[in-house]
């Protein structure tokens, strides 16, 4: 659909350098989502894999974001061996709805309620990053922090038309639950891709 480099704004890789490849396609359906134009994969044109490769290297950066739309949707192995090969950092953002493809150094899946996320993305997530909407999406993050590997790092981060609302208790259930940590939309502050 589209694709950038920027400074990564979510997360545990929150303020490095990072070329975002955005796939098309997205079976999810997010009543929130902020990049509804992706949910149709027809709507964006292929691309070859060594273009997509060519475009990142163009800049000094060397990890990769890849996200949608969903990802997983496609087949992402060889794009992931194309930017390995290149020297590239790959990092996916994923739904988890869909089965995991590729080769990632860096796996951040945010589960959506609209479609569950499969148990083997889950056991590989590095990242579970959980959108905050309304006071029963902590109940909700936690029962999917039970699925992640213990090594995972844990994020809350407000959906960010509601982020006045539920900052404030995103803040207290960190401040009482120490594992979680706080994640920003830090990108759409500074005003950037």
């Amino acid at each position: 659909m589209e694709q950038f480099y920027t400074i990564q704004g979510e997360g545990f890789n929150t303020g490095r350098a990072a070329y975002f490849i955005r796939l098309g396609g997205c079976d999810v359906g997010c009543v929130w989502c902020d990049v509804k134009e992706s949910w149709d994969a027809d709507a964006h044109p292929r691309q070859a894999v060594a273009d997509l490769v060519a475009a990142v290297l163009a800049h000094p950066g060397r990890n990769v974001v890849v996200t949608g739309g969903e990802p997983l949707m496609h087949d992402c192995g060889p794009l992931t061996a194309a930017l390995r090969a290149a020297g590239c950092q790959t990092w996916i953002e994923t739904s988890g709805a869909h089965p995991l493809s590729g080769t990632w150094d860096w796996v951040c899946v945010s589960p959506k309620k609209f479609k569950a996320p499969r148990p083997e993305v889950l056991a590989a997530a590095h990242e579970l990053k959980v959108v905050v909407f309304n006071a029963s999406d902590f109940a909700w993050a936690e029962a999917h922090a039970a699925q992640v590997p213990p090594t995972a790092r844990l994020y809350l981060q407000p959906e960010w038309s509601r982020a006045a609302g539920v900052t404030p208790a995103i803040i207290e259930y960190v401040k009482a639950n120490p594992r979680w940590q706080v994640s920003l939309q830090t990108h759409k502050y500074l005003d950037i891709p």
